[in-house]
């Protein structure tokens, strides 16, 4: 399993969030986001700069009571020609407040898991960054370019939400959904060494679980870390598999199925 360490996660929040801004700007706020089809660009720089700045505040401040969370969202800019220095502004923000010093200071986990609030705030960012990222070069007709390490430190965030306890008590659907009587599901990057780009999940009676090992699974999926990632935030259909270098050996449907049911609030 692959993990980032801080230095590099806040490091990747900033140009990320640099790459972002750019395809953004490229591609004028009336665009819209082909991966994200509710949104239009303007939609998705507010949403990530709003985000950054809300998080920024929650572990500045070292919030820890869920009651007490920021109430009012950053303003973006009405001129996009400012987007770039505001979204600037806001990465820089929140990878600052992920400072050494805050990784293990109480504050609030919204997943409910086992990591220190930064630490999952840190890797929500990371997230946010990353998939937007890549929404805002498709809407600007750009390449987007995922580090295989980043990609698979994002997969291992993305199947440690969907087995948290929040989201089975804020996507009811989908944790249900999830449920199964042990159809398994192995998902397995080709760029990532030492083992560590493995990925087991296990559809249970009383929840979805994963590990980071290597099984006999119902269906394997193999490919580039970056277009698993892709594939599993649903920004790259499973139909178009084979252009990404993604193969399927197993039951098909089974990978349609947990895809189906694991999207977030702002797919």
């Amino acid at each position: 399993m692959t993990e980032l360490d801080s230095e590099r996660t806040r490091r990747a929040i900033v140009e990320h969030t640099r790459r972002l801004a750019e395809a953004a700007a490229a591609a004028g706020p009336g665009a819209a986001v082909p991966t994200a089809p509710k949104w239009s660009v303007s939609d998705l720089v507010a949403h990530v700069g709003q985000t950054q700045h809300w998080v920024a505040e929650i572990i500045e401040r070292r919030i820890t009571d869920p009651t007490r969370l920021p109430t009012e969202m950053a303003t973006p800019p009405a001129d996009s020609r400012d987007w770039q220095d505001w979204l600037s502004e806001s990465a820089q923000r929140v990878a600052s407040a992920c400072s050494p010093g805050a990784l293990d200071a109480p504050v609030f986990n919204a997943s409910g898991d086992t990591r220190s609030g930064t630490q999952f705030w840190m890797s929500s960012m990371l997230n946010e960054a990353v998939v937007h990222g890549f929404d805002a070069a498709k809407a600007a007709d750009r390449p987007a370019d995922i580090d295989a390490d980043i990609a698979a430190a994002l997969i291992t965030n993305h199947l440690t939400m969907l087995t948290s306890p929040t989201w089975q008590m804020q996507r009811p659907a989908s944790a249900h959904a999830l449920r199964g009587t042990g159809q398994t599901l192995q998902w397995l990057a080709t760029d990532v060494a030492d083992g560590a780009g493995a990925w087991f999940a296990e559809r249970r009676p009383d929840g979805a679980a994963w590990q980071p090992v290597t099984r006999e699974a119902g269906v394997t999926v193999t490919g580039p870390a970056r277009s698993l990632l892709l594939l599993l935030t649903r920004r790259l259909p499973l139909a178009d598999r084979a252009s990404a270098g993604v193969t399927v050996e197993g039951d098909t449907a089974l990978v349609q199925h947990w895809l189906d049911n694991t999207a977030h609030a702002s797919d």
